[in-house]
């Protein structure tokens, strides 16, 4: 059985469909910090089956053992986060806390219990402010915000978890900019609180939820100045995992692989984007840059091809597509709309 952490949340309720049709048995555990009882319960209308669902926390220990006692557990695929760059710059410990600790204790149940295969949700945040794109995974790893250390810290461990005891079996995925959503329209991102991605700003813009989009600079180095990013369909993402958990039990060494689509887009070429797929305009105003922030960052995807036989299939208009299908059915995410 597989277990999925954080599988109500964002792209794990889309990972959790295919994981499903693939004929795979899962539980998920979820504490619900930044997830929904209803898209939970969207994903077992879609699947059409009863998926086994746990409330918990991977720093409680006693929730965690619990879990791996009344579920026979082999592998475990490790989405439970907290993913918000301003909120770690501000809050520091709760990141490193949830994050790191959380993981610390996760991995010390599956040693106990004897499940040593994991899959661990990585961010192109590890490797920082690169000097040149495409971004391969061999590129130097520098974070430059909690939220990145604390993705980089858990690598490390992994990595070192597994020269201690090579029969551990680790995938570490690094995404790149997740967007779009389920064809269905019945699940998507609904962030809580003001969004962290810019996609999900665009989207409640379009459907009026918000008055104008912010776009963080527009003097980059780049085709227009704005942002350039690697935006990926939360599909060919989840995609991605199912093909990493056909081969997790076959490899002999830790795996580090970018899922990215090895195409970068600026902010106002999504824009234009989006307004086309929603027929919607959406209105932008021009900000200061933020801290941190980079000209460009897009992936070199051919490692993934090579090894899992995946690349991403669906371009920006798919990806914007399928946003304004979920955003404008559900204008206010999985609350009563």
């Amino acid at each position: 059985m597989i277990l999925v952490t954080g599988g109500a949340g964002y792209i794990g309720s889309h990972t959790v469909i295919l994981l499903i049709e693939a004929g795979y048995d899962i539980v998920i555990f979820d504490n619900f910090s930044n997830a929904s009882l209803t898209a939970h319960q969207r994903v077992e209308q879609i699947v059409g089956e009863t998926i086994p669902l746990v409330k918990g926390d991977i720093r409680n220990k006693e929730d965690l053992e619990k879990l791996f006692t009344d579920y026979d557990i082999n592998s475990v695929i490790h989405f439970a986060g907290l993913k918000a760059v301003g909120e770690s710059v501000e809050q520091p410990l709760k990141y490193y806390d949830n994050n790191v600790v959380g993981t610390l204790t996760l991995c010390e149940v599956m040693q106990a219990h004897g499940c040593k295969s994991i899959i661990f949700s990585s961010s192109a945040t590890v490797y920082g402010d690169p000097e040149t794109t495409p971004i391969t995974e061999d590129f130097p790893l520098s974070a430059t915000n909690p939220y990145g250390r604390s993705k980089l810290m858990i690598e490390e461990i992994l990595r070192d978890l597994y020269v201690s005891d090579p029969t551990w079996q680790v995938i570490l995925l690094r995404y790149f900019n997740p967007v779009g959503a389920h064809i269905s329209g019945d699940i998507g991102e609904d962030p809580s609180g003001i969004p962290n991605n810019l996609m999900p700003f665009i989207a409640q813009t379009a459907v009026g939820k918000r008055e104008s989009l912010s776009v963080f600079g527009d003097d980059y180095d780049t085709i227009d100045g704005t942002g350039v990013r690697d935006y990926i369909h939360v599909m060919d993402l989840a995609e991605g995992h199912v093909k990493a958990l056909n081969i997790l039990h076959t490899i002999g060494k830790v795996m580090t692989i970018n899922l990215g689509t090895g195409k970068g887009y600026s902010v106002l070429e999504m824009i234009k984007a989006f307004e086309d797929a929603s027929g919607k305009k959406v209105p932008y105003h021009i900000a200061p840059r933020r801290a941190g922030d980079i000209a460009t960052c897009y992936a070199d995807a051919q490692y993934a091809k090579n090894v899992l036989g995946w690349s991403a299939t669906r371009g920006i208009e798919v990806m914007c597509i399928d946003t304004w299908r979920w955003q404008s059915q559900n204008p206010n995410g999985y609350k009563e709309n």
